[in-house]
C-alpha cells in the first residue's frame, strides 16, 4: 500500500501528512516538565501518564494503538447521518478504510503540538482537532475540536467528548483488572468527570489514594456540558463498545447530570453538549481537558485557567513559542533544507529523553520508568548544548551513583542522587559504565574551562552489594542509607576526579583469559548478557585504554592551568597506582586480579577514611602506561584477518573464552561495535580503518536497513547473550541500531575519515526520512528493522550522539578548556547555492551564528580557514591542527542578548 511521505511547512519543523491513518504505530509525544506525559496517534489513541502508577488512559503498546478501542473520541450524532467520529475511531469509519471511500485527513505536528483535520464522507462537515500538553505546573492535556459546516445545507448535530478514565497503575492492566475498578469513587460537576480511586492497590500494602483523574469540557466560550454518561458500560450500552456506543450511535439522553457520586465501575469522560445547528461555514468549538491530580480538583480553577477557545489558543501560543526556544538553541543551515528540518526534530530527542526516560511511549523499551546510568550520562551530551545552566549540577549529582568499588548502581531516580541497584533489585554490572562519564565530563569542561569540578567532593553509593555484585556484605543494613561510610561512621566523600579515576583504573585489572576486561553482565549492548565469567569485551577495553590516556593529558592540564600539583584519593586506591609502589607485570592476568582483590578486601565493609596525596605528574605517567600497554595488547592479539582477506578487530569473548569473530562454521561474524571504540580511541592505525571501512562494508552494510549492529551469526549463542534469540535484522540481532551507528560515523569524523563518515549519517538520514519504509515521523528512531521499519521512536541515546557529530565533528564547532575550536569537516553538497553553511548555537552563555563560507566550491580536504569576523570585525586566532582556536575571552565580551554572528572564510 503506497503512502505519500510527510512533507515540512515553513521553516519551522512543522510537517504534514496526509491519511496518517494508513501508517500503522504512528505515534507522537505531548510532555511538559509538571510531569504529564503523552501519547497521541493519528486517531487519537495512545495514553496519558504522569508515572508508572498513575495511568488515565490505559497503558498500551503498539499493537494497542489499532487493537484497542479505547481513545480520546469526540463523537457528532448528525441528524439524518447518525453517529461519527472526529478521529476516524468508529467501527463504520474503521469499516471503510480500505474500501476507496475512505475519508479525507491530514495530519499536522510542531513542537509540540498536534492536529487531525478530518472531513466527513458526505455530510459536508470537517472537523479540526488540536492536542497539546501547556507548559505550565498542571499534569494537564488540552484537545480542542472545531467544527465547521463546508456543505451547502444547515447541519443538526449532538457533541459528545468521551475519553475513558482508566485512572491506575500499569501494573493493574491484568493483575486485578476488575477489582481495582470497585476502588473508582466517580464524580460529576458543572463541568466534567472525575476519578478518585478509593485506594492505591497495592500487594505489599493499599494505601488510601489522593490521586485522582479529570475529564472537563467546555463550549468555545464557557459553555457546560448538559449531561454525562460516567459509566463506560452505561456509555457503550449492552452489546455496545468504545468505537460504536450505543449512547451516542442512539443519540441517548444523558441520565446523569453534576453532582452525582458513583462507585465501583470502570470510567468514562464521557460529556454531552448541548444540540447545535450549523448553518453553512458557520464553526464551532470545544475545548477538553484532561488531568492528573495530586487530590481533588478544583474545577473552578481548571475552568477558569483552561476551558475556553481564547485560553486554548493562548497557551498554544505559548507552548509553540517554549518549545521553539528551547530547539533555537542549535540550527543547521546546509544545502539539504529538509534535513535541516528533520536535524530539529532529532534535536528534540535528547529532551524527550529527559522528561520521558525510556517509558511511558508505546515502544516503551522500560515500563516502568526511570533512566539507566549509561541514559543519564549520555543524554548530559547533548544537554550541554540544549540546556547548559544545569549541566554541571546533574554531573555532580550523578557521580554520588558511583561504588567504592568502581561499579555503580544502575535505576536512577527522579530525585538528584536518588539511585538503586537495578529495576527489579537483581544485581548486575554492565562493564561499559565506567567508561562514560569520563567523556561526558570532559565535554563539559572542554565546553566551559570548569577544571575546578573535577575538585569538588561527593560521595559513593553503597547498598548490600561488594567487589562488583560478586558478594553481598552481610554486615550492611539498609539502615545506613545508601553512602559508603568510613569505619567510624562518617559519610565518605572523595572528589569527582577521585570518582573519574576509579571508575577507570579499577578495570584495567578486572581481565579475563586473554587479558581483556572481563563482559560481566553485559556491555553497552545490553543483549549480550550470558557471558558473565569468562566473556570478555574487547571493543570497551579499547574504550578504557583510550580513557586512560585522555585521563593522563587532563591530568597534566590541570597541573600546567592551574597548578596543581598532587591528587588526593582515598588511601585504599594507591595500589591501584601501582607504577608508583609495586609495580604489576600486566601480562600477568594472575597478578592483575589478585591487586584488585587485594584493593577489594581492603574498601569492605568501609573505608579507613584517610587520604593520600600523589604526585599529578607520577599519576598522570602511571595512567599512560596502562592505556599504551593495553592498545599495544588490542593491536597485537585482536586484529584478525578471515579467509576472504578483509580484516578487523575482535570484538568479544564467549563464556567459553572463544574469540567471538572472523570465519566461523555458520559463516563470518563481524560486529560493529569492535570497530567503532578501537576506531575512536586511537587502538586501530589510519591504514586498519581504512581495512575495517572494507570490511564493514562487505559483512555489515546492508542498502535497505543501513549498517548491521552485527553479522549474522547463527543459533542463539547461550554462551554470549539473549539478543541472538531475536531474530535476525531486530534490535540488537543485526538491525541498523542507531546509537552505534552514529558512534561508527563520530569515529570515522574524529580520525579524519570524512567521506566515510559522511556516508553514514547519510544513509541513517535517508532511512528514517524514507516513510514508506520507515513509517516515522522527522527524527532518529532507536533502531531499523528488517523491513526498513523504524523501531522505537523518539527515545533514544542515538539522538544525542546524532547531534553532538553534526555539531562537534561535521561542523567542528567544541570547546578546548573552555575556548571554542572550530575544524570544520563539511563535505561540497553540505554547503548551499551560495558556498555557505551555517549553525546557531549557544557558547560560553552567548547565542553564535558560525557562517562558514567556501567561496571556491573546496570540498573537505582542500580547504583552511583563510580568515574569521566577529560581528563584521576581523578576529584574531591560532592555527590548532586543521582548524582553529577563538579565546573565550573574546566571546565572554559579548553581550548575552541577541545572536552574534562569526563568519569563517574557507580557502586553498
Amino acid at each position: 500500500m503506497k503512502s505519500k511521505k510527510w512533507e515540512f511547512l515553513g521553516s519551522q519543523g512543522q510537517f504534514k501528512l496526509e491519511q496518517p491513518e494508513k501508517s500503522s504505530y504512528l505515534y507522537f509525544p505531548l510532555v511538559n516538565e509538571a510531569g504529564m506525559m503523552s501519547a497521541i496517534t493519528p486517531n487519537l489513541h495512545g495514553e496519558m501518564t504522569s508515572g508508572h502508577n498513575s495511568f488515565l488512559m490505559e497503558p498500551v503498546s503498539v499493537l494497542d494503538l489499532h487493537n484497542s478501542k479505547a481513545s480520546r473520541n469526540f463523537w457528532v450524532y448528525l441528524e439524518g447521518s447518525g453517529a461519527w467520529s472526529v478521529s476516524g475511531n468508529s467501527a463504520k469509519q474503521n469499516a471503510a478504510l480500505f474500501s476507496g471511500s475512505e475519508e479525507k485527513s491530514e495530519l499536522e505536528g510542531g513542537f509540540l503540538w498536534h492536529k487531525v483535520t478530518r472531513e466527513h464522507a458526505t455530510a459536508g462537515l470537517r472537523a479540526e482537532t488540536v492536542n497539546f500538553v501547556p507548559v505550565t505546573d498542571d499534569k494537564i492535556e488540552l484537545m480542542k475540536v472545531k467544527l465547521t459546516n463546508t456543505g451547502t445545507s444547515p447541519l443538526r448535530l449532538t457533541p459528545t467528548a468521551a475519553i475513558p478514565i482508566y485512572g491506575r497503575s500499569a501494573d493493574d492492566l491484568r493483575d486485578h483488572r476488575h477489582v481495582t475498578s470497585l476502588l473508582h469513587r466517580t464524580f460529576t460537576s458543572q463541568h466534567g468527570v472525575e476519578v478518585q480511586p478509593a485506594l492505591s492497590f497495592d500487594e505489599r500494602g493499599h494505601r488510601v489514594n489522593k490521586m485522582t483523574y479529570g475529564v472537563f469540557g467546555a463550549g468555545a466560550s464557557g459553555e457546560v456540558p448538559v449531561g454525562f454518561f460516567p459509566e463506560t458500560e452505561g456509555f457503550t450500552g449492552e452489546g455496545g463498545a468504545l468505537d460504536w456506543p450505543e449512547a451516542v450511535v442512539a443519540n441517548l439522553e444523558p441520565a446523569v447530570k453534576a453532582g452525582a457520586e458513583l462507585e465501583g465501575f470502570e470510567a468514562t469522560g464521557a460529556l454531552r453538549f448541548e444540540e447545535v445547528t450549523l448553518a453553512p461555514g458557520q464553526a464551532v468549538s470545544y475545548v477538553i481537558a484532561m488531568i492528573i491530580a495530586d487530590d481533588r480538583i478544583d474545577q473552578e480553577r481548571i475552568a477558569a485557567d483552561y476551558l475556553s477557545e481564547a485560553r486554548f489558543d493562548e497557551l498554544l501560543g505559548q507552548n509553540e513559542a517554549y518549545w521553539q526556544a528551547k530547539l533555537d538553541t542549535v540550527t543547521f543551515h546546509t544545502g539539504d533544507k529538509e534535513q535541516d528540518m528533520w536535524m530539529k526534530w532529532v534535536t528534540l530527542q535528547p529532551i524527550l529523553r529527559r522528561l520521558y526516560g525510556n517509558s511511558f511511549l508505546p515502544y516503551h523499551d522500560y515500563g516502568r520508568g526511570g533512566r539507566g546510568w549509561r541514559d543519564l550520562w549520555q543524554d548530559c551530551l547533548a544537554l550541554m548544548v540544549m540546556e547548559p545552566a544545569e549541566v554541571r549540577n546533574l554531573l555532580l549529582n550523578n557521580y554520588a551513583g558511583v561504588r567504592m568499588d568502581g561499579s555503580n548502581a544502575t535505576i536512577i531516580g527522579s530525585k538528584p542522587g536518588e539511585f538503586v541497584a537495578d529495576r527489579n533489585n537483581i544485581p548486575r554490572v554492565w562493564m561499559d559504565h565506567g567508561a562514560w562519564p569520563l567523556l561526558t565530563t570532559l565535554l563539559y569542561i572542554h565546553q566551559s574551562g570548569d577544571l575546578e569540578l573535577l575538585l569538588q567532593p561527593q560521595t559513593y553509593f553503597r547498598d548490600v552489594f561488594v567487589k562488583r555484585c560478586k558478594e553481598r556484605d552481610l554486615t550492611w543494613t539498609p539502615e545506613q542509607g545508601n553512602k559508603l561510610l568510613t569505619g567510624d561512621g562518617k559519610v565518605y566523600e572523595g572528589t569527582i576526579l577521585e570518582h573519574i579515576l576509579l571508575q577507570n583504573v579499577t578495570p584495567f585489572f578486572h581481565v579475563g583469559e586473554h587479558g581483556n576486561i572481563l563482559l560481566e553482565g553485559a556491555d553497552w549492548n545490553d543483549g549480550l548478557d550470558l557471558a558473565p565469567n569468562r566473556g570478555e569485551s574487547v571493543a570497551f577495553t579499547a574504550f578504557y585504554a583510550s580513557n586512560l590516556l585522555e585521563l593522563s593529558e587532563l591530568l597534566l592540564e590541570m597541573n600546567e592551568k592551574t597548578g596543581q600539583d598532587s591528587v588526593e584519593i582515598a588511601e585504599e586506591m594507591a595500589v591501584l597506582f601501582d607504577t608508583l609502589c609495586n609495580p604489576v607485570a600486566y601480562d600477568s592476568i594472575a597478578d592483575k586480579r589478585a591487586l584488585l582483590q587485594r584493593y577489594y578486601d581492603s574498601i569492605v565493609p568501609s573505608v579507613s577514611g584517610a587520604k593520600v596525596k600523589l604526585d599529578i605528574r607520577q599519576v598522570a605517567e602511571d595512567l599512560k602506561r596502562k592505556g599504551e600497554w593495553a592498545m599495544e595488547h588490542l593491536r597485537r592479539n585482536e586484529w584478525i584477518k578471515n579467509k576472504e582477506g578483509h580484516e578487523w578487530f575482535n570484538g568479544y569473548y564467549n563464556d567459553h573464552a572463544e574469540r567471538v569473530e572472523g570465519d566461523q562454521p555458520s559463516g563470518v561474524r563481524m560486529t560493529l561495535t569492535g570497530q567503532v571504540f578501537t576506531i575512536m580511541g586511537g587502538v586501530a592505525t589510519e591504514e586498519q580503518i581504512g581495512k575495517i571501512s572494507s570490511a564493514v562494508n562487505r559483512y555489515l552494510k546492508d542498502d535497505k536497513i543501513g549498517y548491521r549492529l552485527n553479522s549474522r551469526f547463527g543459533g542463539i549463542q547461550q554462551d554470549l547473550g539473549r539478543a541472538f534469540g531475536f531474530a535476525f535484522g531486530h534490535k540488537e540481532n543485526g538491525a541498523m541500531f542507531s546509537h552505534m551507528t552514529v558512534m561508527y560515523a563520530n569515529a570515522l569524523y574524529k580520525r579524519g575519515f570524512v567521506k566515510e563518515g559522511f556516508d553514514v549519517l547519510d544513509s541513517i538520514y535517508k532511512l528514517s526520512a524514507d516513510f514508506e519504509q520507515s513509517r516515522m515521523y522527522p527524527g532518529i528512531p532507536e533502531y531499523i528493522n528488517e523491513k526498513g521499519r523504524g523501531m522505537y521512536t523518539y527515545l533514544t541515546g542515538s539522538a544525542s550522539w546524532l547531534l553532538l557529530t553534526q555539531l562537534t565533528e561535521v561542523f567542528g564547532v567544541k570547546g578546548y578548556y573552555g575556548d571554542l575550536q572550530l575544524e570544520p569537516k563539511l563535505m561540497k553538497p553540505q554547503f548551499d547555492v551560495d558556498g555557505k553553511a551555517s549553525v546557531e548555537t549557544l557558547f560560553a552563555g552567548r547565542m553564535l551564528r558560525l557562517v562558514y563560507c567556501n567561496p571556491q566550491g573546496a570540498d573537505y580536504g582542500a580547504y583552511r580557514i583563510q580568515s574569521v569576523t566577529l560581528n563584521g570585525e576581523s578576529l584574531p586566532f591560532v592555527v590548532s591542527g586543521e582548524g582553529c582556536l577563538i579565546q573565550r575571552s573574546a566571546i565572554e565580551k559579548l553581550s548575552e542578548d541577541g545572536l552574534h554572528e562569526l563568519e569563517i572564510v574557507l580557502g586553498q
